[in-house]
C-alpha cells in the first residue's frame, strides 16, 4: 500500500545526515562528558560544538543554551524558572488559551500555587492581540509567556511586539518555538525574547531532545531537577549526547535549507488548501489564511468526526492528525479551536494536515483522489437528516464561525 506521511508537526523523520552524526556518539565517542580523560575530552568537545550550532542557529551565545529532554522540559524549566526567581517582584503570569499544555498545566499548576494566571483569549483565527496582553499586565507582572506558532492552526503570533511591549515594561518574555524553529526564521534578539523553546524531533532530529534558550542577565533559577553540574548547573543529569549531536545538526541543517524548504512547502500548502477547500463542501481552513506556517494546513469538515477521518485516511496510507498528537487520546475536542469560538459539533470535525521536504506534489494528488469520497461516505452515514436544506443563516452559531453555511 503507498504510504503518504503528513503529520510534520507531531514528529520528523531524522534526516540521514543527523543520523549519521549521531551515530559516531552511539558507538566510537561513548565516554561521559564530565569525565577530565581523553575519552571524556572528545565528547564535550563534542557537546560544545552542538552548543554552537543550536546557538548559531538562533542567533544566541553558546552559554545561553541549555539542552533539555525536549518541548515539554524546556517550557516547564523557563515558566518555574523564572516564576519561583521573581515572585519577591510579583506573581502575575499572562499566557493564551492556545498554548500547548506544556505551557498552559503548567501556568495552571502555578495558579494553585499563589500565582495569578491570565489566560488570554485569541481571535477567530487563534491570533492573541498585543493590546490585550498590555491590557492584562499590572505592576506584579512577572512573565508572559505566548507560542511563537500555533501547533494546531498554524497561526503565526505577533512575537516582535509583544516582545517589545513585555521589555518596556521589565516583564520577562517566553516563546515556545517548537513548531515554528525550522520553518520560518527563529532569531532571538529579532524577536525580543528572553527565554525560547525548541524541540529536536520537529526538525528531522530524533525524539528525547530538546534546548532551551535563556537570555544573559534573565532573572533565572533551576527548580526541576537537582543533581550533579552538568549544564553550568542549570539541567541537573549526564547530558544525552547523542541526542545533543543530532540537535546540532539538525539545527545546522534546518537554517541552512530554510529558504529552499520554505518555498517548497509553501507551495504544497497552498495546493492543498486550494484544492480541499474547491472540491469539499462544508469545510473550513481554520488559522490565519496568510500569517501561518509554510507546512501547515488545517480545517473542520462538518458532519463528520475527525476520529473517523483519520481513521479512513490510514486505511488509504495516510497519516494525519486531529489536533496536537499529544492530546490525541483525549474525547474533548481542540482546546485551541474552542477557543476560537468554533462549536463543539464542528470541532470535533477537525484535521490537521502537516507536511515535510519528504512530501511530493503527487502526495497532494494522491490526497485528493480520496479525500473526496471519503467525506461523501462519512457524511451519507450521518446521523444528520440527508434532507436537511443548507443555507447561510446569519444567526446561526456554525454560520458565525464556518462563513459558509449552516443546518435550517
Amino acid at each position: 500500500m503507498r504510504r503518504i506521511y503528513f503529520d510534520h508537526s507531531a514528529t520528523t523523520p531524522v534526516r540521514p545526515e543527523v543520523a549519521e552524526a549521531m551515530c559516531g556518539y552511539l558507538k566510537d565517542n561513548y565516554g561521559n562528558p564530565t569525565s577530565l580523560h581523553y575519552f571524556g575530552r572528545q565528547v564535550r568537545k563534542g557537546v560544545e560544538e552542538a552548543r554552537e550550532k543550536v546557538a548559531g542557529a538562533i542567533g544566541a551565545s553558546p552559554n545561553e543554551i541549555v539542552f533539555t529532554s525536549g518541548g515539554t522540559e524546556s517550557d516547564n524549566m523557563a515558566i518555574h524558572g523564572v516564576a519561583y526567581s521573581n515572585k519577591n517582584k510579583g506573581n502575575h503570569i499572562i499566557t493564551s488559551a492556545v498554548e500547548h499544555h506544556a505551557v498552559l498545566n503548567t501556568v495552571k499548576a502555578l495558579g494553585k500555587e499563589g500565582f495569578t494566571v491570565t489566560i488570554l483569549p485569541v481571535d477567530k483565527y487563534g491570533m492573541v492581540s498585543v493590546e490585550d496582553v498590555s491590557a492584562a499586565m499590572t505592576d506584579k507582572t512577572i512573565l508572559i509567556t505566548i507560542m511563537h506558532a500555533n501547533n494546531e492552526v498554524g497561526t503565526i503570533m505577533p512575537i516582535r511586539e509583544i516582545g517589545k511591549l513585555a521589555h518596556s515594561r521589565g516583564v520577562i518574555f517566553h516563546t515556545d518555538a517548537v513548531q515554528s524553529f525550522g520553518k520560518i526564521p527563529v532569531e532571538v534578539n529579532d524577536l525580543g525574547v528572553d527565554l525560547l523553546t525548541i524541540s529536536g524531533h520537529k526538525i528531522y532530529g530524533p525524539k528525547g531532545i530538546g534546548a532551551l534558550y535563556i537570555r544573559k542577565g534573565t532573572r533565572w533559577r533551576q527548580t526541576l531537577l537537582h543533581g550533579g553540574a552538568q549544564e553550568r548547573l542549570r539541567r541537573a543529569g549526564t547530558e544525552n549526547v547523542p541526542g545533543i549531536i543530532a540537535l546540532g545538526e539538525a539545527a545546522r541543517l534546518a537554517v541552512a535549507n530554510l529558504a529552499n524548504d520554505n518555498e517548497y512547502l509553501r507551495g504544497l500548502r497552498d495546493r492543498l488548501i486550494r484544492e480541499v477547500t474547491a472540491r469539499i463542501g462544508h469545510v473550513k481552513l481554520t488559522g490565519h489564511p496568510a500569517l501561518r506556517l509554510p507546512n501547515h494546513a488545517s480545517f473542520t469538515f462538518e458532519f463528520i468526526e475527525g476520529e473517523s477521518m483519520l481513521l479512513s485516511l490510514d486505511m488509504k496510507g495516510v497519516a494525519a492528525s486531529s489536533g496536537s498528537a499529544c492530546t490525541s487520546g483525549s474525547l474533548e475536542p481542540s482546546h485551541v479551536l474552542l477557543a476560537m469560538g468554533i462549536p463543539h459539533e464542528v470541532a470535533h470535525g477537525s484535521i490537521r494536515l502537516t507536511l515535510g521536504v519528504d512530501n511530493k506534489p503527487e502526495d497532494v494528488g494522491y490526497f485528493m483522489e480520496i479525500m473526496p469520497p471519503i467525506v461523501e461516505r462519512l457524511r451519507a452515514m450521518s446521523p444528520l437528516d440527508q434532507e436537511t436544506e443548507f443555507t447561510t443563516n446569519s444567526d446561526c452559531t456554525i454560520c458565525k464561525v464556518s462563513g459558509t453555511c449552516s443546518r435550517v
